[in-house]
């Protein structure tokens, strides 16, 4: 179920080499880089499947709706960075230099594939930043700032060109899901069945069902609830328009239907959401 994943710290870095649950799709208002070392995962990030080898590196604005499902029968190592953008200006980007940020203001969510030198660079560069961020002292702090400055400036050096190839899929599978994630994103707030599905698809509908939790975890239903809640949040604070209007408007049929999945998933009512994100802006 999607939440909003709640950082506490400006900076983070983490590496992990284990994986003891799936973490639920999430949004949250930090920027992320997250790097994928070694393991069998497929990264979502709202309605697009990135079957990830090892040296890929997604860039992410953190609002959209992303998970990670990995296999846990494989062994599992990733590094991840979450930082607050107002902090990065404020604090660690020089004013001379141009807008190390564009890349996730751009972009805002795109896979690069790393291999050869960059990999090794791009790892060198993540372990020295988790090192100093871990011994946590006036000095290892400076210069953990000034590894991230140096980091930012490679990832934009990354990013300079247009990615130019086209996503990729190992098998049908994650063909046919990724269709039903896009048709499902084009339709969320209509009414939507596996027959709909089938027939708009040409397949099987028990097919598309047993598949598309094998890829991603989650049933279909699931993930059309997660979308719709998705939309809510983003409605709830773009505009003041009443609460059961949105909910119509993404979908639901019954407003104490939506109050019931929105706070399953969220924690809050919709009410209580759009009020503590306004005290929190």
């Amino acid at each position: 179920m999607p939440t909003r994943h709640v950082i506490d710290s400006p900076f983070t870095i983490g590496t992990s080499s284990s994986y003891l649950s799936q973490i639920p799709y999430h949004s949250h208002s930090h920027y992320e880089i997250y790097y994928f070392r070694s393991g069998k995962a497929n990264y979502i990030i709202n309605d697009r499947i990135h079957v990830l080898e090892p040296g890929d590196l997604i860039v992410m604005h953190g609002m959209t709706l992303h998970r990670a499902y990995v296999d846990p029968s494989v062994p599992y190592h990733r590094t991840t960075i979450h930082f607050d953008p107002v902090y990065f200006k404020q604090l660690i980007q020089p004013a001379y230099a141009d807008d190390l940020l564009l890349p996730f203001e751009k972009l805002q969510n795109v896979r690069l594939q790393l291999r050869g030198d960059r990999k090794l660079e791009a790892e060198a560069s993540l372990e020295k930043l988790e090192k100093l961020y871990m011994e946590n002292d006036p000095f290892s702090k400076q210069r953990a700032h000034a590894l991230l400055l140096d980091f930012m400036i490679l990832l934009n050096q990354l990013c300079e060109q247009p990615l130019k190839e086209k996503i990729s899929f190992p098998s049908s599978k994650e063909h046919h899901v990724q269709t039903v994630i896009s048709y499902i994103d084009m339709h969320f707030n209509e009414e939507i069945t596996l027959e709909g599905i089938q027939d708009e698809l040409h397949l099987s509908k028990y097919y598309l069902a047993k598949t598309f939790k094998e890829v991603t975890g989650t049933t279909i239903f699931q993930f059309l609830m997660q979308r719709r809640v998705y939309q809510a949040k983003i409605e709830l604070l773009d505009s003041s328009r009443p609460i059961t209007e949105i909910g119509y408007d993404v979908g639901f049929k019954h407003p104490s239907h939506f109050s019931r999945t929105f706070k399953l998933q969220t924690g809050y009512t919709p009410e209580q959401y759009r009020k503590r994100q306004r005290l929190d802006t």
